[in-house]
């Protein structure tokens, strides 16, 4: 297949664009390489997949329609991933321009491009996030979405309440999907086991928020992308649900459109987590235990039901396999 992934330079989407290479379609990315964290991270990333002969590398914002649109007509993408976004939570505290700019105006041009070409699959990365001040657990993906607690996740809610609006007026099969605490090699620094992992080999100590007993339902990068596979070949078709045992499809009864968590479901406690670097690194840390923070949340837990009704597959490696993973990853980069 053709397949166009935005942010393919960036963490998800340089694995994503690995494995796509690996399965033999022909790739274009589209990133804006922004220094939001280390360039040099994410040229290391384009250049490691430049090498391909059935890749092809575009660096431009998501915010230059007209590129954009050039480039989708170029491609004729059978199928687009839209992973480009201004990530961070926290970060939206203190940039919120930065997440309209890329996450609303961003994603409105994706669409837009999307409407053009009318790829057979659009897919949209959204996140655990936007369940916000939901407080049920697992999250469901037919619970509602209108409480978040930092505009990251108000951004990504309105890019799938817009996709929705595509989707059912242009006759544009959507799937968002939505990611659950991912990690793994190659990394972003900006996240919690790049940084646990250079702080303790630095003899730093870690700041570990809400005393270490918040948890995640972390999701490792390779599940994550095995997932996003299967995806691609699952299109909605409107009027036209999958049985979940348990649960429900989160198809929309007006078009083709669906909303999936991506995660395992089996949420893991913040010391546990560190426990386990520590023990991958082979030093301990020096905790520096401290309240939650602005945004944050006691507790993510997705269910996995509709995903494995979908692909018949979940996340499912543990946390003692995959941060190991990225410690030697890690450790090679660095010369340690």
């Amino acid at each position: 297949m053709r397949v166009l992934v935005t942010g393919a330079a960036g963490f998800i989407g340089f694995h994503l664009c690995r494995r796509l290479l690996r399965d033999g379609h022909d790739v274009t990315g589209y990133d804006g390489f922004t220094p939001y964290y280390d360039v040099g991270l994410k040229r290391d990333r384009a250049r490691s997949l430049g090498g391909h002969e059935r890749f092809d590398m575009v660096e431009a914002m998501l915010e230059d329609h007209p590129r954009l649109i050039e480039t989708a007509r170029r491609v004729g993408p059978e199928i687009i991933v839209h992973l480009a976004a201004q990530a961070g939570v926290r970060y939206s505290i203190e940039n919120p321009r930065a997440y309209a700019d890329a996450n609303l105006t961003g994603s409105f041009n994706v669409l837009e491009a999307a409407r053009e070409v009318k790829p057979r699959h659009l897919l949209l990365a959204s996140t655990s996030s936007v369940y916000g001040a939901n407080e049920a657990m697992p999250f469901r993906e037919t619970d509602a979405v209108a409480h978040p607690l930092t505009l990251y996740a108000a951004t990504k809610t309105a890019m799938e309440v817009m996709s929705h609006a595509y989707a059912q007026l242009f006759d544009l099969p959507t799937t968002c999907f939505r990611f659950f605490t991912v990690y793994g090699p190659w990394g972003r620094p900006d996240m919690a086991l790049f940084r646990f992992v250079e702080a303790i080999l630095a003899d730093r100590p870690i700041d570990v928020y809400g005393e270490g007993r918040m948890k995640r339902d972390f999701t490792y990068v390779d599940d994550l992308v095995e997932a996003i596979v299967r995806l691609c070949d699952v299109v909605p078709a409107a009027g036209r649900p999958v049985e979940v045992e348990g649960g429900a499809d989160s198809l929309s009864p007006v078009g083709p459109h669906r909303v999936v968590n991506i995660a395992g479901g089996e949420p893991v406690e913040l010391l546990r987590f560190v426990d386990t670097v520590e023990q991958a690194v082979g030093r301990p840390a020096l905790r520096n235990l401290l309240p939650m923070q602005p945004g944050d949340v006691r507790e993510t837990f997705a269910d996995h039901r509709l995903l494995k009704a979908l692909t018949g597959y979940r996340p499912a490696t543990p946390i003692e396999v995959g941060v190991p993973a990225f410690v030697e990853w890690y450790l090679r980069r660095h010369r340690l």
